[in-house]
């Protein structure tokens, strides 16, 4: 099988009014991300997504699709896409970083070769390692403390048994904002912070000792991307567990985090960390140190979100029932891409069992919601 074209298109999807998400990073009302398409002569298509987002990995759509059009699909025309490791090596050998533009292409690839093999990605991957329904948990914007109570009321109300509060702004206005959705949510569930690399470790430990009250169960991303002695030193200095998010892309980084003793767990997912493939990498290499992984989130699409729930199926140290994962994406848009939905009720998600990633895309709403 050869891959004849690979397609691009630039897509505006707004958020929910209500699952509008603020935090250290900023706000987002709209994403603006790239789905693709990619042909092949034996008539088996493959989709894939870049959730990019410019302030989280400096990739934009305008530049995911720029260097798809013009570096990568040069290069891919005539290749086998059931190749998928000599498929990641032309995407790393040609250009550094843009996770995300990488990882739509792969995960394109594995659909196309799960479709041919006319198995699930998951089996490919080496089978189930767990359900295909798979239990997450919220995660909430640094909302004010009048939103913050209700959502809280309504999560709950939801079935949500974890709840993660977006920290990394305002220390006074995000203890306040921790304190309401403890009172609100009570003592038995579980509630977690992410300040999203938003405070320097002296700000993350006193932000942390002023919730000490509230039972938070894990600190995620308390400092900044890069400093791996700063992350280890909160983990340190706290009580609650320490998630590594935004200073792990790639498996460098993974080894940096545990050489560090930094972390007590590791989010991954395919987008942040170049394609499926790399994040088993990260996976497979943190079980054999010793330190779990769970699921993290760009507010993917059905597309991305299949592509993480078949990452997570497969993997057995993909310790989302202790570190419950965010592959909610799709229930925070307006709009869904694709003809059969990723069923999410409540806090679970369920991915297919059919071949590929288990999703039909709909390119006439592709084409409807593209900016060019």
């Amino acid at each position: 099988m050869k891959i004849t074209a690979i397609k691009t298109y630039p897509v505006r999807i707004p958020l929910k009014p209500e699952r509008r998400m603020i935090s250290a990073l900023g706000k987002h009302d709209v994403s603006h991300y790239l789905v693709l398409r990619v042909e092949t002569d034996a008539g088996i298509e493959g989709a894939g997504e870049a959730t990019v987002l410019c302030r989280w990995s400096g990739e934009t759509v305008w530049g995911a699709q720029a260097i798809v059009d013009h570096v990568f699909t040069p290069l891919l025309l005539g290749h086998d896409p059931c190749d998928i490791d000599g498929i990641n090596q032309i995407l790393d050998r040609t250009a550094q970083g843009n996770w995300f533009a990488k990882s739509a292409i792969e995960m394109a690839c594995w659909d196309i070769k799960g479709k041919e093999a006319r198995q699930p990605v998951y089996e490919l991957l080496g089978g189930a390692a767990r359900s295909r329904s798979i239990k997450c948990r919220f995660s909430m914007g640094a909302y004010s403390l009048e939103r913050a109570e209700r959502r809280t009321k309504e999560l709950v109300a939801a079935g949500f048994t974890t709840i993660k509060v977006k920290v990394g702004t305002n220390p006074d206005e995000d203890v306040a904002r921790v304190k309401i959705v403890r009172e609100t949510m009570g003592p038995d569930l579980e509630l977690t912070i992410d300040a999203n690399a938003g405070w320097d470790a002296r700000t993350a430990i006193a932000a942390m000792q002023r919730m000490q009250e509230y039972n938070v169960a894990l600190f995620e991303q308390p400092t900044p991307r890069g400093d791996f002695a700063a992350l280890a030193e909160v983990r340190r200095a706290i009580e609650p567990e320490v998630m590594a998010d935004d200073i792990c892309f790639d498996l460098a980084d993974a080894k940096e985090c545990i050489r560090n003793e930094a972390c007590d767990v590791i989010n991954v997912y395919p987008g942040k960390n170049g394609g499926i493939s790399k994040t088993a990498a990260i996976v497979k290499y943190a079980g054999e140190h010793g330190v779990p992984c769970s699921i993290g989130s760009n507010l993917e699409l059905d597309i991305a979100s299949a592509a993480m729930c078949h990452s997570v199926v497969a993997s057995p140290n993909m310790n989302v029932e202790q570190y419950p994962g965010d592959i909610l994406g799709p229930e925070y848009h307006e709009i869904s891409v694709v003809k059969n939905p990723l069923v999410i009720e409540g806090p679970v998600i369920t991915v297919p069992d059919t071949p590929g990633l288990g999703i039909e895309v709909d390119w006439s709403i592709v084409e409807a919601n593209a900016t060019n």
